[in-house]
């Protein structure tokens, strides 16, 4: 009995290798470049979903879509190719031969490791399925579903162990149906059938069929990343040159300001005056007429602008009006071919490439809602992001702004109350005016001046602090880079002010990494003092965005 059981216990140990090996995936080719695509078929939207990747059909149309991280192709010479492409890649998972049986209903907490699984009729996920890779981050996860596929509502497919959403493929043989809330990860293939998505759903992956139609009301849905997928690195940056050193800036035209306003960075311009800038509320130089500095930014700044003018788009968004709305972009060149409104949210998202730059060229004026934003997200830096406008540029009460703004022979004419921009915002001609707002541009050149941002009461010069990230949203570490000045019995004190001088936080830096709850701090300019002994041992200033 003993030997029986040794000899079962083996068995199953090969068999379950044996998955794991021969599991292997297909050959998308150009197909991968798709998130939603049918052969032949109509593709469409309702609602206002969120897409990364290309859409589209090579017997059909896509329709009501809005602006998408992606190329809209519709009988086309891509169609055309990823319908080729597609055909192939079905006929690899339909002819890969299985070693799993699972029950219909997957899901309810159950857990698998790789392989290629079948399920002779139609199949239905149910709450949680997590998908095991043990360790593999080459492990391969095949259904082979031969009948309809359907999601009962917040149904998830979870990854773990180094599974990856592009090495785990669903070929159905039916129609595919998602209950709103579910989260479905894996490239999904359906034979001779529609695909249905629901508001509220989540893909990591893309949804292909071979024929028939394929629906999407409200959803988010993107290409996964990894298995050969291209690092998305931008386009080149342009040199600023003496353009770094400024934050508000015109070739020509006057730069006036009104209200308290917090500036990191120069303010000038080199056909006109600048006025109304604290210059003890700007860490950088105020230039109030032309000198050698603005004529050497004027100069620069041209040569940016034509440098991202002559950049080719990868990707248009259709409709520019509608720019925002919680859409997400990767490191790509973007044109909007017409005056823009940016409403709600904009997410850029560098995909963990701290080096990656955003283009976004605005063939228009560019105007911002109150309290609209852009935020920076998975690594993405606001000084690899770049703004070609030619037009007009009105940032609204209470937005809050990144990256470097280039408008081209356009006002930009309110900077208004309360907008933080972090980066700057320079024409090549028309007025800047900025009211009561934060501005705070990163300096990459060795020309500009040194920037000072201490408090009149620094005593010590060595950084024995750093505070990141800065800008902050809701929290922020304070890491002791030299633990010197660490007293157990009497630790250092953090205090952070205002504009004001008010005092809005006051603690004691006990540990390596101390966190700083700053929910509560509204977007703005803040100073901050460390203090040790009843001494100022370093002070600096700190930005939180909302």
């Amino acid at each position: 009995m003993k030997r029986t059981r040794t000899f079962i216990a083996t068995a199953c140990i090969l068999f379950h290798i044996h998955a794991v090996i021969f599991a292997q995936a297909p050959s998308l080719g150009t197909a991968a470049d798709f998130v939603l695509f049918s052969s032949d078929g109509a593709v469409s939207n309702a609602g206002i979903s969120q897409l990364t990747g290309n859409i589209g059909t090579n017997n059909g149309s896509s329709t009501a879509f809005g602006n998408v991280n992606g190329v809209m192709h519709d009988n086309d010479g891509a169609s055309a190719q990823c319908s080729a492409d597609l055909l192939i890649a079905y006929n690899q998972l339909n002819s890969t031969v299985p070693v799993f049986f699972p029950a219909p209903l997957l899901g309810n907490g159950q857990v698998l490791y790789p392989g290629v699984y079948s399920i002779s009729g139609a199949a239905t996920l149910n709450a949680g399925l997590t998908l095991d890779a043990q360790g593999n981050s080459n492990a391969v996860f095949i259904f082979q579903i031969q009948g309809a596929f359907s999601t009962n509502a917040s149904s998830k497919v979870r990854l773990m162990n180094g599974a990856k959403a592009c090495r785990v493929f669903w070929k159905v043989e039916g129609l595919v149906s998602m209950a709103a809330g579910t989260t479905m990860r894996g490239t999904v293939v359906a034979n001779n059938a529609a695909i249905n998505i629901s508001t509220g759903d989540t893909l990591e992956g893309r949804v292909l069929s071979t024929n028939g139609a394929i629906t999407v009301d409200g959803v988010l849905a993107y290409t996964p990343i990894g298995c050969g997928s291209p690092v998305l690195n931008g386009p080149t940056a342009p040199v600023l040159g003496g353009a770094s050193c400024y934050a508000i800036f015109s070739s020509n035209g006057a730069v006036s300001n009104t209200g308290v306003t917090q500036v990191t960075g120069d303010v000038g311009s080199n056909n006109g005056s600048a006025t109304g800038y604290n210059p003890l509320l700007v860490t950088g130089t105020v230039h109030p007429v032309p000198d050698g500095s603005t004529a050497q930014c004027a100069a620069d700044l041209l040569s940016v602008y034509t440098y991202l003018n002559t950049l080719v788009p990868d990707i248009e968004l259709l409709y520019p009006v509608q720019f925002g709305n919680n859409l997400i972009l990767t490191p790509h060149t973007y044109l909007l071919n017409g005056a823009a409104t940016l409403t709600d949210t904009l997410y850029l998202n560098a995909q963990g490439n701290g080096n990656a730059v955003f283009v976004i060229q605005i063939n228009g004026a560019l105007t911002t809602g109150t309290y609209a934003k852009v935020k920076l997200v998975n690594g993405t830096q606001a000084q690899h992001v770049y703004w070609k406008v030619e037009g007009a540029v009105s940032l609204n009460n209470y937005a809050i702004f990144c990256g470097t703004v280039i408008c081209n022979n356009g006002a930009l004419a309110a900077i208004n109350t309360g907008v933080v921009l972090n980066g700057r915002a320079l024409t090549t001609t028309g007025a800047l005016t900025t009211a009561a707002m934060n501005a705070v541009a990163t300096i990459t050149s060795s020309n500009c001046a040194t920037m000072d941002v201490s408090l009149p009461d620094r005593e010590i010069t060595t950084e024995l602090f750093s505070i990141y990230p800065n800008p902050f949203t809701t929290s922020t570490n304070i890491t002791i880079s030299n633990e010197g000045p660490i007293n157990k019995i009497n630790p250092p004190g953090l205090r952070i002010y205002n504009v004001w001088g008010a005092e809005v936080l006051n603690t004691t830096v006990t540990k390596k990494v101390n966190t700083l709850d700053t929910g509560h701090l509204p977007a703005g300019v803040y100073f901050y003092k460390i203090l040790s002994n009843n001494k100022t041992i370093q002070a600096g200033r700190l930005i939180a965005v909302q």
